[in-house]
């Protein structure tokens, strides 16, 4: 018999019962992992005093009051009164072996911090003291450049040790990182470096990805010369590739190193001070920089990796991610917080063999396996036989996020990857929380696509159009409460953020998200609300049909938009692409069109099937829907710059009937 989404698939046995979560609960007298989220999110204060006391959070000035609410919602202000710095709780308190703090032990210079893969075999690897060496210094290198607390760096790296480093030690002197992904162009890059008022640049020579050399510097200068406000550019020697040097600007990473006194940590940061300025996608306009404060972000990302992913010092932690997406930040200050490895690699997770994520769990024992659904269905249609190669025995935990899972590629990563014996923590949140809404715990049973619960302390909801909870039905989900790691606001465009999150149910936060909480209180996911397609006046949100549609044999992803239909109102319009080597049949539009129609009813048979060689996504495996809609009808398709293969859409263009 087939698996269906009401089946239990996952059941927590041994380890998973003597998790983390596990033992918050036994130490504060409550029943159940159900009793800890409802207590959790009926009462918010209690979890999260009692939450950063148990974790062990190293605070310089204890906080006065957990929370101000006296502006609004909106506007909550966290531990005030507080001081600490991230660096200070995730590097400089690991230094020294043996310490302990609420159930934190401290693990020691000697420790592996961080192992790194190229794209042709290089491996570079860090303990703790030796990162903690090389952020100092680099710390004292923007001290020297000028860098005050409340400046803004910019991070334009490919996602190598030095990037890790250059994030930290910003934080270690109270600058604010602004990391943005390494694939953008220039233009991309200067809109966020102007917005931020960024002052400082580090860049690399170049990088590597499907073998290719990508001259990023060359991007960075572009983007430099539009930037009356930045000063220096500092070049990370990578590649050796030759470039172009502009003295009095330009300077060397490790010619600098070598005479920079290193910086000590600057302890006195108010809690609410800045530690990130993260920018969201851009795709239907101006990119928005969310504001994450040290306290904030560093409260819900530890408790997400601590509760959530069970991390612990013997653990290595990989996830497929680069430092422009949040879960590159989330991981470095969650791992490091709690004493893990954290492996990182340069490139693309299928070069040069489709077997590249599968070598590297091997290789370094990984034991948590973090990816999203978009690389599980690229790496699902190479076949198998990749995987059957190599040893996973050590992964102890799965993880996802980025968008809702179909079920065939959620269950073969979960058979296949996970061999029927690890539970997929598939979390959902959001660039502005920097965390998530939605996360499993070790201890809850799973069924497929499933999102667990609420996260601990995130008070989460299901509204209909008029704000009233739903169970067991598709609605609008929500958060009714603030949470620490909250955006504060969007950088210089209060009211945009206001509009977004609070204009649609007064006093609530809302998300933009389809969901469903069932009868069993498992949470799924049904795509951005702001998708959805109205069919002959039936709501249908496109990833319910992508999911059909990839249960076809020969199709390994698909994207669906809605268009104009001078009947229906909107038609469905579909685009596929099928798996390695199989070759399009004369059939396959009118099968795909049946299957549909089979599955969700005769109304919602799709008008047209494309088949297309790939599908435009941003770098952290988004299908950029709108962006497709717009191209494909002719409309502008506004801000492409986080689009990491736009050639795709331009061949999307070229389908549009006249």
């Amino acid at each position: 018999m087939s698996t269906t989404m009401t089946d239990v698939i996952w059941k927590p046995t041994g380890q998973y019962l003597k998790c983390r979560a596990n033992d918050f609960i036994e130490q504060q007298g409550l029943k159940d992992w159900r009793h800890l989220i409802r207590r959790s999110t009926e009462d918010t204060s209690w979890f999260w005093k009692e939450a950063i006391d148990y974790m062990g959070f190293k605070w310089t000035k204890p906080y006065d009051q957990l929370m101000d609410e006296s502006r609004g919602f909106p506007w909550t202000n966290w531990f005030v009164g507080g001081q600490l710095n991230i660096v200070d709780n995730v590097l400089d308190w690991h230094q020294e072996a043996g310490k302990t703090l609420g159930v934190r032990t401290s693990v020691g210079g000697n420790h592996q911090a961080l192992i790194w893969e190229g794209e042709e075999g290089g491996l570079r690897k860090f303990t703790y003291a030796e990162l903690n060496e090389l952020v100092s210094k680099m710390a004292g290198l923007m001290i020297q450049l000028g860098v005050k607390p409340g400046d803004a760096v910019g991070l334009y790296l490919p996602m190598i040790p030095e990037v890790v480093a250059a994030l930290l030690a910003c934080f270690k002197i109270g600058a604010v990182a602004v990391p943005v992904f390494s694939g953008f162009g220039s233009q991309a890059l200067a809109t966020r470096l102007l917005d931020s008022e960024a002052k400082v640049l580090f860049t690399a020579d170049g990088g590597k990805r499907r073998g290719k050399l990508i001259e990023i510097k060359n991007d960075a200068d572009e983007a430099a010369n539009e930037l009356p406000q930045l000063k220096h550019v500092v070049v990370v020697k990578h590649t050796d590739n030759p470039v172009n040097w502009h003295e009095g600007r330009d300077i060397w990473l490790h010619e600098a190193l070598k005479s920079v006194t290193a910086a000590p940590t600057k302890l006195d940061l108010p809690a609410e001070h800045p530690s990130m300025y993260l920018y969201t996608s851009g795709t239907t306009g101006k990119p928005k920089g969310t504001v994450h404060t040290h306290a904030g972000a560093m409260a819900q990302i530890a408790k997400e990796l601590g509760f959530c992913f069970d991390v612990r010092p013997d653990d290595v932690f990989f996830w497929v991610t680069d430092i422009g997406w949040m879960m590159g930040p989330w991981e470095i200050i969650g791992v490091y917080f709690w004493g893990g490895t954290i492996v990182i690699f340069e490139g693309a997770p299928n070069h040069p063999t489709p077997d590249r994520i599968w070598q590297i769990v091997e290789r370094h024992k990984v034991r948590t396996l973090g990816i999203s659904p978009t690389a599980i269905r690229a790496l699902k249609s190479a076949g198998e036989e990749w995987v059957k190669k190599h040893d996973l025995s050590s992964l102890r935990l799965l993880g996802s996020t980025g968008e809702p899972w179909d079920q065939d590629s959620y269950m073969w990563f979960f058979e296949n990857i996970g061999q029927k014996r690890c539970p997929i923590m598939n979390i959902s949140g959001g660039t502005e929380i920097v965390g998530g809404l939605l996360t499993p715990l070790p201890l809850m049973p799973l069924k497929p696509c499933s999102l667990g619960g609420p996260g601990l302390g995130m008070d989460i909801d299901v509204y209909d159009e008029n704000g009233k909870s739903l169970r067991n039905e598709i609605g609008h989900l929500v958060c009714k409460k603030p949470g620490p790691s909250m955006t504060k606001g969007f950088l210089k465009d209060p009211d945009r953020y206001v509009e977004t999150y609070f204009s649609k149910f007064e006093g609530v936060w809302y998300h933009g998200d389809w969901a469903k909480r069932d009868e069993d209180d498992s949470w799924f996911l049904f795509g951005r609300s702001d998708d959805t397609i109205k069919v002959a006046g039936k709501r249908v949100g496109p990833g319910e049909v992508e999911s059909v549609l990839v249960e076809h044999i020969d199709v390994a992803e698909a994207a669906v938009i809605g268009v104009p239909h001078e009947l229906k109102g909107e038609g469905l319009v579909c685009f596929v692409v099928l798996i390695p080597n199989k070759q399009e049949q004369k059939s396959l539009e009118q099968d795909l069109r049946s299957l549909v129609a089979d599955k969700l009813g005769a109304v919602m048979r799709p008008e047209t099937i494309h088949v297309v060689k790939a599908l435009p996504k941003t770098r952290s495996g988004k299908i950029v829907r709108r962006s497709i809609r717009a191209k494909y009808l002719g409309e502008s398709a506004g801000d492409l710059s986080s689009v990491e293969n736009p050639d795709a859409l331009d061949a999307i263009a070229h389908l549009r009937k006249p």
